[in-house]
């Protein structure tokens, strides 16, 4: 047993919403190309947004032992929050200003386990339908370096205004 333990730290700016003055694509790729602070949680779990164009996403997040659950793999919520923020953002790009989404079904299917060995984990999520009050999309969590099929999702969302 190790008698020293791991110590990992990270830092992150203040959350910048959504305000509605830009679309969905518009602000997402402004967080790309670094315009806009990425969301807290991106720092927490080391994953980031690389990709974005009208119905698409792509997240890529890297593997190691601080995300390990008991039985020594990643996560299975790793797995469901990068689906989540990809199947989410595939939203946004549809979006227009002042529209928002949250979501209210997430469906998570998965394959295999990940490990700190795996590397890069790449999410490419794409929106299957987008109307006035509600969209879907799908994803597929796939290895960087193998790529194998480690998980694949769904989810949908409520569309709604953004400003009263």
């Amino acid at each position: 047993m190790t008698t020293t333990a791991n110590s990992r730290t990270h830092s992150w700016f203040p959350p910048t919403p959504a305000t509605g003055e830009l679309s969905g694509l518009d602000f997402l790729r402004a967080l790309i190309d670094g315009e806009i602070p990425p969301p807290p949680i991106a720092g927490t779990l080391g994953f980031t947004l690389v990709h974005v164009e009208p119905g698409k996403a792509i997240f890529e997040g890297e593997t190691g032992e601080h995300l390990y659950n008991p039985l020594g793999s990643i996560h299975g919520g790793y797995y469901a929050t990068l689906l989540d923020s990809a199947l989410g953002c595939a939203v946004m790009t549809r979006l227009p200003a002042g529209r928002g989404y949250t979501t209210t079904q997430l469906g998570v299917h998965m394959i295999r386990p990940a490990f700190a060995h795996t590397g890069v984990l790449r999410c490419e999520a794409n929106t299957v339908h987008v109307g006035r009050t509600t969209a879907t999309a799908e994803a597929r969590l796939v290895g960087a370096n193998d790529g194998k099929l480690y998980a694949h999702g769904t989810t949908a969302c409520a569309i709604f205004p953004t400003a009263p």
